[in-house]
């Protein structure tokens, strides 16, 4: 049933977003697969595997494996509690039989197997109940069958964990349709069901060889549509948790596809709007290939660079976190092909007026490893940031920023005296000018604001015309 909106909601946007709040915590529970249908089959109890002959298991775990295909509206909390229940020990009993018990998942069991994990967890996902949903802010909506889905998982994850589970059979039921499933259940708003999902996803990369690359190229593929198209997915983070241990796996040298990844996606990437949300994921895949080829340090300090927020603060300190990793990482050649673009770059972010983004880059200087590269390279850097931080000594508005200046300032001076020296006198010199010519420039513009309140100018046009005559022409010259 829907709210009707008062006049004053419609004029004020955050009362309107306030109230959709507040009905979005009455109903946090939500489920796309039992809305358009209703189990009318009653479940009875099966007997228990373990009190089954070692004949009668098999035929008994096919035959509970189809039950527990049968499913039930949780939005009606009332409704076939008894059959739900049924199943849930079900469920219960199954997860512990493939368990602790060797030898049961035969070969005719995997199409029984795949069948009901099907029948249960895939489905198309609903759209939010919250049009403005942000994750940072609200409450996601849980899955209302969840009772019954974590079971299907748990008891997925133990199938794919038995060591009487044989990838051989198993592909041909996990296949690239079922893998393609899984993908796109990673945007569920429940936390509890991507979590899962993760740990699925990253046991088949493990055991199928032949579907390696389609998971890649299929989480490729929902990169670029997050980047360009939707600008949302639930499970960004969740993929590149598992991508993090791809890359650590991948072997040397590195393939141009994997590069181009870098490159192409994960870097672009760094322009998403809820980058808060997954960027401690991103920076370590990023961090993880330039451990694995130095040389792909510089496309990605410039691809970083290129794509530096400009009115975001938060994206400024992440932006700034990321690169201390990588600088943690880098080795001193890779360091001087990218350091005088980087660090005009935090010349500028330590003249902020945002005293978190300034703070952030003066943190480089506790660095130990990122001091020595900047005392290797100390004749370059010291002139690029000078004048940023000489500044910023005299006219920073927060103190900790100028305590912390200071500090910096002094441990440059102690790197290279002479040239510290040299450069705070050129810098004097150039504001002695520069304020020499803003005086200048104050005094001609109060001459002529005199000339103009004695009417000289418009009084004797002839004089002005004649005296600009005698200016000399440099084309004479």
């Amino acid at each position: 049933m829907s709210t009707a909106i008062t006049a004053a909601e419609k004029v004020d946007g955050f009362t309107r977003r306030s109230v959709r709040k507040a009905q979005k915590q009455k109903r946090s529970q939500g489920s796309s697969q039992f809305r358009s249908q209703s189990s009318q089959l009653e479940l009875f109890p099966l007997p228990q595997l373990k009190d089954a002959s070692s004949n009668e298991q098999q035929v008994l775990f096919c035959q509970k494996l189809q039950q527990c295909c049968v499913l039930f509206d949780f939005m009606d909390s009332v409704s076939d509690l008894r059959s739900k229940e049924i199943k849930r020990a079900t469920l219960n009993e199954l997860v512990e039989y493939v368990s602790t018990n060797r030898g049961v998942i035969t070969e005719s069991a995997y199409s029984e197997i795949v069948k009901m994990i099907g029948s249960n967890i895939f489905r198309t996902l609903p759209p939010s109940e919250n049009p403005d949903f942000d994750p940072e802010e609200d409450e996601p909506t849980l899955e209302a069958s969840w009772p019954h889905i974590q079971l299907v998982y748990e008891f997925l994850l133990r199938f794919l964990e038995s060591p009487d589970f044989q990838p051989s059979i198993a592909k041909r039921h996990i296949d690239q349709k079922f893998v393609q499933q899984l993908l796109e259940l990673f945007d569920s708003e429940d936390p509890r069901e991507r979590d899962f999902l993760k740990t699925v996803l990253h046991r088949i990369y493990g055991k199928f060889l032949g579907l390696r690359a389609f998971i890649r190229k299929q989480i490729n593929n929902i990169f670029l549509r997050f980047i360009y198209e939707t600008e949302h997915f639930n499970g960004v983070a969740e993929l590149l948790e598992i991508l993090g241990s791809i890359i650590n796996g991948f072997a040397l040298p590195l393939k141009a596809e994997h590069k181009q990844f870098l490159l192409k996606v994960l870097i672009p990437m760094h322009t998403a709007k809820g980058l808060a949300l997954f960027h401690a994921q991103l920076a370590y895949c990023v961090v993880q290939f330039l451990e694995k080829d130095m040389t792909l340090t510089e496309p990605v300090i410039r691809g970083l660079l290129k794509f530096w927020p400009k009115i975001c603060s938060q994206k400024e300190v992440m932006f700034l976190g990321e690169i201390e990793e990588i600088l943690d990482v880098i080795e001193p050649t890779q360091f001087k092909k990218i350091q005088e673009p980087l660090f005009k770059q935090i010349a500028k972010c330590v003249s902020s007026s945002h005293f978190q983004i300034a703070e952030r880059a003066l943190y480089f200087w506790n660095n130990e490893y990122i001091l020595g590269l900047i005392e290797e390279n100390i004749d370059t850097i010291l002139p690029i940031m000078f004048g940023s931080l000489y500044k910023i000594s005299k006219e920073h508005w927060n103190q900790t920023i100028v305590a912390l200046v200071y500090n910096v300032l002094k441990t440059l001076m102690e790197m290279n005296g002479k040239l510290f020296d040299e450069l705070t006198s050129t810098y004097k010199a150039e504001r002695q000018r520069e304020k020499k010519k803003e005086l200048e420039r104050e005094e001609l513009w109060k001459k002529l604001e005199e000339l103009r309140l004695s009417g000289t100018l418009s009084n004797q046009p002839s004089n002005t015309s004649s005296s600009l005559t005698n200016i000399p022409n440099d084309s004479a010259k």
